[in-house]
């Protein structure tokens, strides 16, 4: 690989941004394509797939194969208030084969806009809001909505959730913003208890990880 592709990969990954390293197998050409560039590149569906994946390998497009080296952040899960749902969250993250996506679970006694001071949200993050109280849920999503997370999910009612839109809108939010929370929290399956709750959790979350592109990188370049 040239130094200068290397470099560029090694600064994306810093960074927190998705790059893909495109080989031509023929040829042995490279170039690298930084993740405000994939929506507009010609291999731009396979390379979507790719960072969404988050695996490398080979693809064949207009009769030429391509290896692709994929360069996509590690997805991390964080969760607003210490309660029974985030205690059954955890471990069911790790147990769904995730375990390199969500690290060790680390708790932070602070305000959440303090809190989310020592880890920034970005579009590879997905947040849960657990905690009923507005004045600590509300701080973490405003983060979450600025931060364009790829998931946001929030506890409550369909009336808490309509009070919290009002709250959100008084606050600038505009309603493409808000349409992006998932309220109440979780798939629809009838979930009860703290752990059933949770796994409903961990399906709407991946649910948006695997099916949703993240073309919010191109409009951020």
């Amino acid at each position: 690989m040239r130094l200068d592709l290397l470099k560029g990969l090694n600064e994306e990954r810093a960074n927190r941004r998705p790059a893909i390293l495109v080989t031509e197998i023929a040829s042995g050409a490279q170039r690298l394509v930084k993740g405000g560039a994939l929506a507009a590149d010609p291999l731009a569906e396979p390379m979507e797939a790719a960072v969404r994946s988050g695996k490398s390998g080979m693809i064949e497009h207009g009769g030429v194969n391509y290896f692709l080296t994929v360069q996509a952040p590690s997805v991390r899960l964080v969760m607003i208030g210490a309660v029974h749902i985030s205690q059954a969250l955890a471990p069911i993250a790790k147990i769904a084969g995730l375990d390199e996506r969500f690290p060790d679970t680390r708790v932070i006694a602070e305000w959440p806009d303090a809190a989310l001071d020592h880890a920034p949200l970005d579009r590879y993050t997905a947040i849960a809001l657990l905690t009923h109280d507005p004045k600590i849920d509300d701080l973490a999503l405003q983060r979450a909505l600025a931060a364009d997370c790829f998931y946001i999910g929030a506890l409550g009612s369909r009336k808490t959730h309509a009070k919290r839109l009002e709250r959100m809108r008084a606050a600038g939010f505009g309603e493409a913003a808000l349409a992006r929370i998932h309220a109440p929290i979780g798939l629809d399956i009838g979930a009860v208890s703290p752990a059933e709750i949770a796994v409903s959790v961990i399906g709407e979350i991946i649910g948006a990880l695997r099916k949703k592109p993240l073309r919010a990188e191109g409009q951020a370049a």
